[in-house]
């Protein structure tokens, strides 16, 4: 019967794949930062990659069943996340589905979302994600790995993630943001170059997403 079940929702899930949303998650932490961070993304990738994304992304909840019409969920914010045992269990079933998850740590999400990681995956170790690995070659080469768009504590970008039978489910960019990359040139004021540096990594993400 589970066997079925994930089948039901793996149909599910990539029946919506031109669609994106974005995780409106409990706690007190500012889901909703970064408000033009998708849609720039979205843009862009249509531009130059080739995807046909709704330009308009979604907002879905962490208990809800519209989780599983999603194969990418984005998820930012600067502070406190929590999920309960319904959100814990809803969103292991759609990543262990073929859904997939990115955290983009906004600065000061890290020592609450590890907590929540590990609710989702007890026995999955977040680990981090070689250079090597297809997420970082394709269709943009990033040689070192995830790139630094914004300094906050000045340590190095990491990536982090959890596989599921060998395929990443769930991305955490640390260190990095890149959410604020994508966002409207006004906003932070980055220089051009990295703002394409930014992008072009998220629509690396994509990429993955949509072809392996």
């Amino acid at each position: 019967m589970k066997r079925i079940y994930l089948i039901l929702l793996l149909i599910s899930i990539s029946s919506f794949s031109q669609e994106i949303a974005l995780l409106k998650y409990s706690g007190g932490g500012d889901w909703y930062a970064n408000p033009t961070s998708l849609p720039n993304l979205i843009k862009y990738s249509n531009a130059n990659n080739n995807t046909r994304i709704n330009t308009k992304p979604a907002t879905v909840e962490p208990s809800s069943p519209d989780l599983f019409s999603y194969p990418f969920i984005h998820m930012t914010g600067h502070g406190n996340v929590t999920f309960n045992d319904t959100e814990v269990s809803n969103l292991k079933k759609y990543l262990s589905a073929g859904g997939f998850l990115h955290i983009d740590d906004n600065y000061g999400m890290d020592q609450y979302i590890r907590k929540e990681i590990k609710k989702i995956f007890p026995n999955n170790p977040l680990t981090e994600i070689p250079s090597s690995h297809i997420i970082f070659q394709k269709p943009y080469l990033f040689s070192n790995g995830l790139p630094k768009i914004h300094e906050h504590d000045g340590n190095r970008p990491q990536a982090f993630g959890i596989f599921v039978e060998n395929r990443l489910v769930l991305l955490y960019t640390f260190e990095s943001d890149l959410g604020n990359g994508w966002e409207d040139p006004e906003v932070h004021n980055d220089p051009t170059a990295v703002r394409e540096k930014a992008l072009k990594m998220g629509a690396n993400i994509l990429s993955y997403i949509f072809n392996n």
